[in-house]
């Protein structure tokens, strides 16, 4: 059963951002350069996904994401929790990310609002 908007808000409110564990919902490409491509699918549909995807030039969109947000990206494989991420990326970029906790925040909740990732303490009640 999946979890309603205000439901999913609701969780996020009352709980520590710095606790929770993001999951990644698509998958990526990583360059050589270690930056990564999220490849979001443009249809959930199955009839259009059966149908009129194959017709498509592509069946993805591809949203690149900078040094910073690559590693986060990277970083997120639902086992660490926000704060471990914060700390991983405070040791690796230094000075250049901080504040780090606000920062790391308002990413992840940039991603969450657009369903690029959840966190598991709202898959919990699934």
């Amino acid at each position: 059963m999946q979890v309603s908007f205000s439901e999913r808000r609701r969780i996020l409110k009352g709980a520590n951002y710095l606790e929770l564990t993001p999951l990644r919902l698509h998958k990526e490409e990583v360059s050589e350069e270690n930056l990564v491509t999220v490849l979001i699918p443009k249809f959930q549909n199955r009839f259009v996904v059966r149908f009129i995807v194959p017709k498509l030039k592509s069946d993805v969109f591809k949203l690149k994401l900078d040094e910073l947000g690559s590693a986060v990206w990277l970083s997120v494989d639902g086992k660490k929790t926000v704060d471990q991420i914060a700390k991983q990326l405070l040791k690796k970029f230094g000075e250049k990310i901080e504040p780090v906790n606000e920062r790391l925040t308002r990413f992840l909740t940039g991603l969450y609002e657009q369903r690029l990732i959840t966190f598991q303490e709202i898959n919990k009640g699934d």
